[in-house]
């Protein structure tokens, strides 16, 4: 009876210290995973359900440990891409993550969202993950007030003051409407960093530790 006991206490403390393990390597929901992207994303070019890759750049912590090292893989899906007009909005991007590939060959699912990406792309994130590139910039400016400038030119030729305040208006609004018909494309090249959160907890098991 004694040792069946034993036996007993024994496999309980075993299943116990498995249990404990197995909580140490859940990543809490809001830890953050830096990657650098494998694969060109670009709203001209990029199709909703297009396939994406890339690369861990910074090591995850969790309790002192490394579980989650420099060179992984994660691969995921393109969610969202929009390319509106001017008058509609601002480009957007939206990506999911959705398997974590260790150097050993372990797999693990990712739930995460994008919350920075880098100023020198032009985009920005929103509170919902999703990466948006610009709106009307100089350039958009200048080339408005050159058309207003060359509707002058052409209303003083033909008319005057009169004409030359005429095809100020026309050249203006000319120009404003090519403004807004016209599209901004967001892009996120080969190679660029992207910080992301854990919008779930993410379960790895002990072949995943660090050393």
């Amino acid at each position: 009876m004694m040792k069946k006991n034993l036996a007993l206490l024994a496999l309980f403390t075993l299943v116990t210290m498995t249990a404990v393990a197995q909580e140490e390597l859940s990543l809490p929901a809001g830890t953050g995973v830096k990657m650098k992207l494998e694969t060109a994303i670009s709203t001209s070019t990029t199709k909703v359900g297009d396939s994406f890759a890339g690369r861990i750049t910074e090591p995850v912590m969790l309790n002192g440990k490394e579980v989650i090292p420099v060179g992984a893989t994660v691969q995921g899906h393109v969610a969202r891409i929009t390319e509106p007009r001017r008058v509609k909005g601002v480009p957007t991007i939206g990506i999911n993550p959705d398997v974590i590939t260790m150097p050993t060959g372990e797999k693990y699912t990712i739930n995460a969202a994008v919350v920075d990406t880098p100023k020198g792309t032009g985009t920005s994130v929103n509170d919902e993950g999703e990466i948006k590139g610009r709106g009307h910039d100089k350039r958009d400016l200048l080339v408005a007030g050159a058309g207003v400038g060359s509707g002058v030119g052409i209303g003083a030729a033909a008319a005057g003051g009169k004409g030359a305040l005429i095809g100020a208006v026309i050249g203006g609004a000319a120009a404003a409407t090519h403004w807004l018909w016209r599209k901004h494309s967001a892009e996120l090249p080969a190679g660029t960093e992207i910080t992301m959160e854990l919008s779930r907890p993410m379960q790895l098991n002990t072949g995943a530790s660090g050393r």
